[in-house]
């Protein structure tokens, strides 16, 4: 009897230190798959901010764009590498940095997309009559990005790539004349039924208050006598170089444009926050399995935590 009931234990122990290796690998096997993915994930990303780096000119308009990429690259492959290294070896201090630094990037994260979302509340482009396309004032948008992009050393920068990355380039188009088969500039009727880019309408013609006269896309005369309280109307040259790159509706352009990419990358980023989560949870079950093997604690044996537990019982 005595022995049927050891042998019974035995089966029993057996059973429940399976559960437990199953349950541990399991655990570990799935952060170290997801944190696998994660890490080809982060090649591209860095490699494109290499890529920048090498092809970034004399203007700014690569430069700015490279840190941020080969930041978010390194930072999500070491800790890609951490998880995957800590689940696969099961290190528990290797694990308890990674759910660290994936703690503190889980809060960055979130610190930056309530950051954007601020920022970017407020702003639109204002509809003017008989116009197809949006009017931008400066005075529309966020008292932090308005000064940030007003700031003339910072401006300086965004002007020069506008003006030698052609940004008004693309906006001639050209119609068949009926009556001579001749390719001829569209008419202005043409033109202010056209959907232009925020950049376009702010950057590339004037202000429609000015009330100049269309000749083409990117070329317009003024009205004689006509006085308009506008300081974009001064600023307006039909120097192609020139423009409208130092108008406050351009400022405000870019910020209708910049407005627009933050709310795509802010949603996306909800996206990869809540996918971050998951992976720390997980890595949180990771971790504490790791520490049951450090600790040989058997599979769900009730943890002691006094040295001289209580004599009363519940």
């Amino acid at each position: 009897m005595e022995a049927e009931h050891r042998e019974e234990g035995k089966k029993t122990t057996f059973a429940r230190e399976k559960t437990r290796g199953e349950m541990i690998r399991g655990s570990t096997s799935l952060i170290g798959a997801v944190n696998f993915v994660t890490f080809l994930i982060s090649i591209p990303v860095l490699g494109g901010g290499i890529w920048l780096s090498a092809r970034a000119n004399s203007t700014d308009c690569l430069r700015f764009l490279q840190w941020p990429l080969i930041i978010i690259g390194i930072t999500i492959m070491v800790i890609s590498l951490m998880g995957f290294a800590g689940a696969c070896y099961r290190l528990s201090w290797l694990l308890r940095a990674y759910l660290f630094a994936m703690f503190v990037v889980v809060a960055a994260l979130l610190g930056f997309i309530i950051f954007a979302f601020a920022v970017t509340d407020r702003g639109r482009g204002q509809v003017v009559l008989n116009r197809a396309f949006l009017e931008y004032q400066l005075v529309d948008y966020s008292g932090w990005l308005r000064d940030r992009v007003a700031n003339p050393g910072y401006w300086g920068k965004i002007s020069s790539c506008l003006r030698e990355g052609h940004a008004c380039a693309g906006m001639a188009r050209y119609v068949r004349d009926p009556t001579t088969g001749v390719l001829v500039p569209e008419s202005a009727d043409m033109f202010y039924q056209r959907q232009l880019s925020p950049i376009e309408s702010g950057c590339c013609k004037p202000p429609t208050s000015c009330g100049y006269t269309y000749v083409n896309e990117t070329f317009w005369n003024p009205v004689a006598g006509l006085a308009v309280d506008d300081p974009d109307c001064i600023q307006w040259s039909n120097d192609q170089q020139q423009l409208c790159y130092q108008c406050n509706s351009c400022k405000a352009g870019v910020l209708a444009s910049l407005r627009h990419s933050w709310r795509k990358v802010s949603v996306i980023n909800v996206v990869m926050l809540i996918a971050l989560v998951i992976v720390y949870v997980v890595g949180c079950a990771a971790y504490r399995n790791a520490r049951r093997v450090d600790n040989n604690e058997a599979f769900g044996a009730t943890r002691m935590t006094k040295a001289r537990p209580s004599r009363f019982q519940f």
